[in-house]
């Protein structure tokens, strides 16, 4: 069976994930619909909004969109991102979006990879173990480590991460590798229901325990307990340190992808 190009993958990732939402939402967090846009908000790591494509909402009208995002999230006292495609139009949407006073963040890349050609047995090096972890505790530990990583406190994901699995722990497995008591890299994936696709997330290692397989291991690992669901594709957004990584284990990339964040003032 001949593999899916690029463009084909883009394709099953526009029409399955762009505007994909949960079954169920932990307390507090609602999504709603406006316009083009489907609208995440109350959740521990601030708001988002999703989108197919803006159905030609452009000019005037797209900032008053933009606008009305704004007004929302500033109302509430929460950031928000808003995730930007390469591809998306009209062409001038990111200058609408620095002039309303978001930020753009890292453009990472978007690839994709067949489950089957992924999964396989991780190959870790010695003394470093893989835990599916699902405890606050181990959750506050992934947390410290990744603000080891990014010189950034990162509160929220201990809450983000405990509260989707206490609304639907089966819809998400949190990998930790470690050496001793020390988390040393740490991802997860998530299973969009009624997609094709696992999704991956996380895989900040450590600096002093990088370029030993610990990262290529976790995506091994996910992609077995994907292939295990009967998914299809794995998905995730690359950093420009991981792509290269990715790559070489066969993922395609199809686009790139850019957060524009918006913050209140402060």
């Amino acid at each position: 069976m001949p593999h899916a190009g690029p463009d084909e993958l883009l394709g099953a990732y526009d029409d399955q994930l762009r505007r994909w939402r949960p079954d169920r939402l932990p307390a507090g967090e609602t999504a709603e619909e406006d316009g083009p846009l489907l609208r995440f908000s109350g959740g521990p790591g601030g708001g988002w909004v999703l989108y197919r494509d803006l159905d030609g909402v452009e000019g005037a009208a797209l900032d008053e969109l933009i606008l009305r995002q704004v007004r929302f999230f500033e109302e509430r006292g929460d950031r928000f991102e808003w995730k930007y495609h390469g591809y998306d139009l009209p062409a001038d949407l990111p200058e609408r979006l620095r002039a309303a006073g978001f930020v753009p963040e890292a453009t990472e890349t978007i690839v994709i990879a067949p489950v089957d050609e992924i999964a396989d047995e991780p190959r870790l090096p010695e003394g470093v173990s893989l835990r599916e972890v699902t405890d606050r505790a181990d959750f506050e530990r992934i947390a410290a480590m990744e603000t080891r990583v990014w010189g950034e406190r990162n509160s929220w994901l201990p809450d983000m991460l405990e509260s989707e699995r206490s609304v639907d722990p089966d819809a998400l497995t949190v990998v930790a590798a470690e050496a001793g008591d020390t988390v040393v890299c740490a991802a997860w994936i998530r299973y969009p229901s009624g997609t094709e696709f696992g999704t991956l997330w996380g895989g900040a290692t450590l600096p002093e325990w990088r370029r030993q397989g610990i990262y290529r291991a976790t995506v091994a690992y996910r992609a077995n307990l994907a292939r295990q669901r009967s998914f299809r594709y794995l998905e995730t957004d690359a950093s420009d340190d991981s792509r290269p990584i990715l790559e070489r284990l066969g993922f395609v990339p199809v686009t790139t992808t850019t957060p524009y964040i918006w913050s209140p003032p402060k």
